[in-house]
């Protein structure tokens, strides 16, 4: 404003009290204002203002009243008694309590909720938003975040390998199998469906929202003391992560700072900060609502399913970060540009904003104190990773003394949600450990609790970064009913990684190998008990293959040993089913020595052949139905036994086939060739029941 035009102090006084006497005769509150959008009364609030600061000087040792301003009745306004310069100012100080409401009401710019979504993940240097330093704090700017999306779901589990639930379920002390889901890294977000979360503004408002380029938007603020002011102190501009946007056009901007000048100075603080706060609260609680951050209780978010959860996880990681990198930030700011007096904004925007502030860390608080289920870890680390990365930025918006309690409630979730991770991680190791049922899966399959765990695992390279921070200690090594630990150096394995996280991810995977191990005596028949080991083992060495972080955390040594593990199960596969029947095709015992010839002894050549072909129809019947998941390994097995069977088996034939076929009934006897040998072997491990051999070469 203007200042070199004086008014006198009786023009001054009735230019307060015309503007009352307007304002009781007109029927249109609208018409009664000095402050509006159109501009067509700017020379009369500005000499409205004038008059202002010239009854403030009058009175400056004059004892007024000040907590709380009532505007004069029309009938005291038009009275015979002239007012004094007290009862003046204190009218005018009513008038301008009412314009700065009305301005703060009407006069905000609409805010692109979605384009907002999309900014809260921009840095600086892959947008045209950008920011301004805290003086002092440059070296916590963040760095560049274009770090392409992570994918952390563990790999599904394909159909064709699914086992009956009914059948294979662990018992009830084992590791729950849910769906673990990961949500995309808080450090490069996509925004959500448009439409799916915005409202529609209660009031329709002129402009949108623009976002503060390089140079900040330029100063509303008239040239003198007050601009001054600002460019001095200049606490808060923004750090890399940081997105302001304009909240107010530039003279809706410079009529609230005039009118909270003025206000101020006259001793009217309290009443303007009132005026600002509830003003202000709505319009962010309005914003939050339309990022899709919701009121919730801690009990409302622990009642909430499993995948209901999941999804609002992923909703308030894109919403935190618009909601504290723009919608808070551009609060704070508008607040420096108003109240521009040193250390004056702070109240103002802890009144404005505080509610909001914790009800975007109360989601994450309900988390961190709910029960700490297994499937729970990955979101529990997506909203740790998400508030961890905004903490700078919340140490910056909230640096007063009246914001204190919001940066420490959020420094406190933010352990909470780190010991809610640790303690999770802890009940998955647990609950491995306990599952010791020897309840078998049918067919010897690759066990749910095998799937769950490793598909768990796979996750975690992701997270190595921020669990190398959580965990900080290797893990107990006590097995389930044991109060001693094991003995490392004999029987754990040592990973190739040295941080305590890579200990637990093998002690995981050690204690896995164990529960399997204790379950192949589940099954009543010994082959099919060393296919469930070679099935499981397989699996988990192929996700961990896999996965070159997870192999390059464990290390090939235990991949070794593993391996090792494998090809003894696969060995004794091999003696449990195989041998025996290849005695069947022995020389040994069919020979009859007398004199100076010997001959065959036909009646154990007879029962050669009843008892291999009983032993293969058995096998074929049974591990026909066993099943092999994995295509390469059944194909690998079937080759197996086809090297060893069939150049057995042919050669027996070609040696005494004319010792059966001139006896009685050879078809009795003889009643496979090879190549319905081969074509049987091509049933093993389908986990179907397969037609005979003798009926498949009937319909061939």
């Amino acid at each position: 404003m203007d200042g070199s035009e004086e008014l006198d102090l009786e023009v001054a006084e009735q230019v307060i009290m015309r503007w009352e006497s307007t304002s009781a005769s007109t029927f249109s509150p609208d018409s009664a204002l000095l402050f509006s959008a159109s501009g067509v009364r700017r020379s009369e609030a500005e000499r409205y203002l004038r008059a202002v600061d010239r009854l403030r000087l009058s009175t400056k040792d004059s004892p007024i009243a000040v907590n709380s301003p009532r505007r004069l009745s029309s009938g005291s306004a038009t009275s015979s008694a002239a007012p004094t310069p007290v009862t003046a100012l204190q009218t005018a100080m009513a008038r301008l309590e009412d314009e700065f409401r009305h301005i703060l009401v009407t006069r905000s710019l609409d805010v692109e909720i979605d384009s907002l979504i999309d900014l809260g993940s921009l840095s600086i240097n892959n947008s045209s938003v950008s920011g301004e330093f805290f003086p002092g704090n440059e070296d916590q700017a963040t760095e560049e975040e274009s770090e392409s999306e992570r994918s952390r779901s563990p790999t599904p589990v394909p159909a064709s390998e699914s086992v009956s639930e009914s059948a294979s379920q662990p018992s009830s002390s084992s590791v729950p199998v849910p769906e673990v889901q990961r949500e995309p890294s808080p450090r490069s977000v996509s925004p959500p469906e448009r439409g799916c979360e915005t409202e529609a503004l209660a009031t329709p408002v002129p402009a949108p929202a623009s976002v503060s380029e390089s140079t900040p938007t330029s100063d509303p603020k008239s040239e003198g003391s007050t601009s001054s002011s600002l460019s001095q102190r200049n606490r808060y501009l923004s750090m890399r992560s940081i997105k302001q946007i304009d909240l107010f056009p530039p003279d809706a901007i410079e009529d609230l700072r005039n009118i909270a000048s003025r206000m101020v100075a006259s001793g009217y603080w309290r009443e303007c900060m009132q005026v600002y706060g509830s003003a202000r609260k709505p319009a962010v609680d309005h914003s939050l609502r339309r990022l899709g951050i919701e009121k919730l209780s801690i009990g409302d978010v622990q009642r909430l399913s499993w995948e209901t959860l999941a999804s609002k996880v992923g909703r308030w990681i894109r919403s935190a970060r618009a909601a504290i990198r723009i919608i808070l930030a551009s609060e704070r700011r508008l607040c420096e540009m108003i109240f521009d007096e040193e250390g004056l904004d702070e109240a103002p925007f802890a009144e404005a904003v505080k509610g909001a502030a914790l009800q975007v860390l109360g989601f994450a608080e309900a988390n961190s104190i709910g029960r700490r289920s297994p499937e729970k870890l990955y979101k529990m680390l997506d909203m740790y990773e998400c508030l961890s990365d905004l903490m700078p930025d919340i140490s910056a918006i909230f640096n007063s003394k009246s914001t204190e309690p919001i940066r420490q409630q959020a420094e406190e979730i933010l352990l909470r949600l780190g010991d809610a991770a640790r303690g999770i991680l802890s009940e998955f190791e647990n609950a491995v450990i306990k599952e010791t049922s020897k309840s078998p899966v049918p067919g010897g399959t690759i066990h749910p609790l095998t799937r769950y765990v490793m598909n768990y695992l796979m996750v975690i390279p992701d997270y190595t970064a921020t669990l190398a921070k959580l965990i900080t200690s290797r893990p107990s090594y006590r097995l389930a009913g044991s109060e001693e630990p094991i003995t490392i150096d004999d029987d754990f394995p040592q990973p190739k990684a040295q941080e305590p996280i890579a200990y637990h991810v093998v002690w995981i995977i050690f204690v896995l190998h164990r529960s399997l191990e204790i379950k192949t005596g589940g099954y009543k028949d010994v082959a099919l008990s060393h296919l469930f080991a070679m099935n499981n083992i397989h699996y988990i060495v192929h996700k961990v293959k896999d996965t070159e972080e997870l192999r390059e955390m464990i290390g090939d040594n235990y991949l070794q040993k593993l391996a090792l593990a494998y090809t003894n199960a696969a060995l004794n596969y091999e003696r449990a089913t195989w041998f025996p029947i290849l005695r069947c095709l022995r020389d040994e015992g069919l020979h009859v020595t007398g004199g100076f010839s010997s001959s065959v002894s036909k009646s154990t050549l007879r029962e050669r052949f009843r008892s291999f072909n009983a032993s293969f129809e058995e096998a074929h019947r049974l591990q026909s139905m066993w099943q092999v998941p994995d295509t390469q390994l059944k194909e690998e097995l079937r080759m197996s036994i086809g090297e060893k069977l069939l150049p057995a088996y042919r050669s027996f034939l070609g040696r005494f086939r004319q010792h059966i076929e001139c006896g009685k009934h050879p078809e009795l006897l003889i009643k496979y060739t090879v190549e319905d040998l081969e074509e049987a072997i091509l049933d093993f491990f389908e986990g179907t029941q397969p037609p005979s051999i003798l009926n498949r070469r009937r319909s061939h």
